[in-house]
């Protein structure tokens, strides 16, 4: 062990050197085993400062809370040390979720996804969830099963309508606003759909075009509702929703794209507004076939994929924004242009899976295994809150009924 500072100094080098000295194969298999190595310990570590924090042991050494304790001890942030802390409170309920976190299985991250919302009941579900899910997808997961737990509580004094605001702050010159979800959808996509017609030479970045977008909208109006608007939203409904009476409306009735869960009310509310256009699935739901008749996916496919899809379905990439809609067997000589043989890939990992060396194969709707240059196969699904539901019950069983009932109707 180091004894000095200059000691550090050669360590550090050593370590540098020794590292830059090894190859890609063993720099993965490294990073492997310290990340498991790391998961692992984070983990032990909770379970170490959930029964400090039982006990009160932190009170013999005069801290006056666990969180406190960790921060004079360990020399860590105290942000970190609540965390920490936090994540400990939820162990002892939760064996399943952080036994696998204590043995290198799951990351912390993930955990923290869904420990809000997981129960004793759910703990092992949740548990196998996710380890086949991304931190992204967990969240997702989570939000779902809020608004499920949320909608069957007794409904809340004040609306969502109710929760509006705009506020001004003068110092920064921001807006910071709640919206109603159906407001939310409207007010993003018309943005979105006037910043793609802001003029840009390519430099200038998608949040000052939102920006410039919002600035005309304002500036074009003079104080009047216009009369028209660029935004299509699209929200997914059984058809029983949209009959009066034939939901309660305070259930959770269908989808808003890119938003979540809606109740009965809202729906039917949107379905009133001409300027909203409401997509209806069938029964089948996700069934989409042009086949061989048209290369190009139509607009209710594109729509429909980006709603199984959310973002990039290159694992690991989140990107939303500039996105394209890719074959998995390529148009030319025989793909299809069908659900199943089409997804969201961003500019840059859409360029990446045509190069040379990197395969995609499989199912969109289902399961795609993407394998690069190094030979590491990857896999690929689509966004859990796309599984279709036939009731809004918090789930008590395993993985695949978890995925069911945190998904959209």
């Amino acid at each position: 062990m180091p004894d000095t500072p200059a000691d550090h100094g050669r360590l550090g080098a050593a370590l540098i050197s020794a590292v830059a000295a090894t190859s890609n194969e063993e720099l993965w298999s490294d990073l492997d085993e310290l990340f498991r190595v790391r998961e692992a310990t984070e983990g032990r570590i909770v379970v170490r400062l959930a029964e400090i924090d039982r006990r009160q042991a932190f009170r013999d050494e005069g801290a006056t809370s666990a969180a406190q304790w960790v921060t004079e001890r360990y020399g860590i942030s105290t942000a970190t040390a609540r965390a920490l802390t936090r994540d400990g409170e939820k162990a002892w309920d939760l064996p399943h979720l952080f036994g696998a976190l204590c043995t290198g299985d799951l990351s912390l991250d993930k955990v923290r996804a869904v420990a809000g919302v997981a129960t004793p009941e759910t703990d092992e579900g949740l548990k196998d969830l996710a380890l086949r899910r991304t931190v992204r997808e967990l969240m997702d997961v989570a939000n779902t099963m809020a608004k499920v737990a949320a909608s069957a509580a007794p409904v809340s004094s004040r609306s969502d309508h109710d929760r509006r605001f705009v506020r001004f702050n003068d110092t920064f010159r921001t807006i910071t606003a709640q919206l109603p979800a159906d407001s939310y959808a409207q007010v993003r996509t018309t943005l979105e759909s006037l910043a793609r017609d802001v003029p840009t030479d390519g430099d200038t970045p998608w949040d000052q075009r939102v920006c410039d977008g919002f600035t005309g909208l304002v500036g074009s109006t003079s104080g009047q509702v216009p009369t028209g608007s660029p935004s299509f939203v699209v929200v997914h409904v059984p058809l029983a929703a949209l009959v009066d009476d034939a939901v309660d409306t305070t259930e959770l009735a269908g989808e808003l794209e890119r938003d979540g869960l809606i109740d009965g009310e809202t729906v039917q509310r949107m379905a009133c507004d001409a300027t909203i256009a409401v997509a209806i699935d069938d029964d089948v739901g996700h069934t989409m076939y042009e086949g061989r008749a048209r290369r190009s996916p139509t607009d209710a496919q594109r729509r429909e994929v980006m709603r199984r899809d959310r973002h990039c379905r290159f694992p690991g990439c989140t990107n939303v924004t500039f996105t394209n809609v890719h074959h998995v067997v390529p148009w030319k000589p025989g793909g299809r242009t069908d659900l199943d043989n089409i997804v969201l890939m961003c500019l840059h990992h859409h360029h990446v899976v045509h190069s040379k060396g990197w395969t995609m194969t499989g199912n969109a709707n289902e399961e795609l295994t993407i394998v690069g240059p190094s030979g590491r196969v990857m896999m690929s699904r689509p966004s859990p809150l796309w599984v279709r539901v036939t009731s809004a019950v918090l789930p008590t069983g395993g993985a695949d009924e978890m995925e069911s009932a945190a998904a959209s109707p």
